[in-house]
């Protein structure tokens, strides 16, 4: 297989930021083997290694977040009920105006405004890695949100409790404001169990309901890129318009619901998923070039900055207007 040189060079990386991630949650292995991946770009490496490179930055990328869907409970969304659901269509419908108006204005390429964006609405890491071989995003496109996702996933942990105080939210309140405006999963379980038990096991159910948001959305942009393509002239795809590996991340979360496998090896699954996200990762970031990565400077985060914002306010609103706070 003459992919295997550059597999193999992709999981020498994710093995120790996997590590790190483990000593370090509230990074992450995805960060840690992207960062690894750019620091080793420079590097000269044989020839042999870009192929498989190239395929385990998009074909290991998509089988990660079908192991992902073991890990989902279809349960979790009936429990969290109708308010959730209608907070997170509005947060999500706020991060995607935001992320189209912001990203228009400082003049960013397109497929970084989506990444941002939906990483932002639905589940950071995982949510980007999903969308990207959808719209064919460039690796300086993942990785740009990749990395602006993650410098708010941070200063979320620890703002989040604080503010959430000072707003007076009680513990389903402040548990629906970090599930549908954090944006990675462990930020969102940190900053909830910080602020209190109730408040962290609340606020996990918002999370994964918030999820599953990823197959609507990577099937309505499918769709989108469906049709450029054939206005393009280049003739019509049916994989774009329905990514089978979002459909593979929706058979397993039925597998997982059903207690066929078992909650010990749903699990294991789950948990390879998201090493196989820290093997795309350390693959995007051996081809990601720091000097071009520089060239957009503060614009990306500028306007994870502008999505963030937009989607904390809104949840809060949003719960005012329900009456949870």
């Amino acid at each position: 297989m003459k992919q295997m040189p550059g597999i193999m060079l992709a999981l020498l990386l994710a093995v120790p930021a996997w590590l790190l991630g483990q000593a370090v949650p509230l990074v992450g292995g995805p960060v840690f083997a992207i960062l690894l991946g750019i620091l080793l770009a420079g590097w000269k490496r044989p020839e042999s290694v870009e192929s498989g490179l190239r395929f385990t930055g998009k074909k290991v990328l998509q089988l990660s977040i079908v192991l992902l869907g073991f890990e989902m409970n279809l349960h979790y969304v009936l429990q969290v009920g109708g308010q959730s659901l209608v907070i997170i269509v509005a947060t999500l419908s706020a991060a995607f105006l935001t992320a189209w108006l912001v990203g228009r204005w400082l003049r960013l390429p397109g497929d970084t405004t989506i990444l941002i964006g939906v990483g932002t609405a639905i589940c950071g890491g995982s949510a980007i890695a999903a969308t990207a071989p959808v719209i064919g995003a460039k690796t300086q496109d993942v990785t740009y949100s990749i990395s602006t996702i993650f410098l708010f996933n941070i200063v979320a942990v620890f703002l989040f409790p604080f503010l959430g105080h000072l707003l007076g939210l009680g513990d389903a309140g402040f548990g629906m404001w970090a599930g549908t405006a954090i944006n990675d999963t462990s930020s969102v379980v940190a900053a909830g169990y910080s602020y209190s038990d109730a408040a962290g096991s609340y606020a996990t159910i918002v999370k994964l309901t918030r999820t599953l948001m990823i197959i609507p959305i990577t099937l309505a942009l499918g769709l989108y890129q469906a049709k450029k393509s054939r206005q393009a002239g280049e003739g019509f795809s049916l994989g774009r318009i329905f990514p089978l590996f979002v459909l593979g991340f929706l058979a397993a979360s039925v597998v997982s619901t059903s207690g066929i496998l078992g909650e010990t090896a749903a699990h294991f699954l789950g948990q390879a998923g998201k090493f196989c996200i820290a093997v795309a990762m350390a693959a995007i970031g051996l081809n990601t070039r720091l000097r071009e990565l520089l060239k957009n400077g503060l614009a990306p985060i500028l306007l994870g900055l502008a999505c963030w914002a937009a989607v904390a306010v809104v949840s809060l609103l949003c719960q005012h207007m329900i009456g949870l706070w």
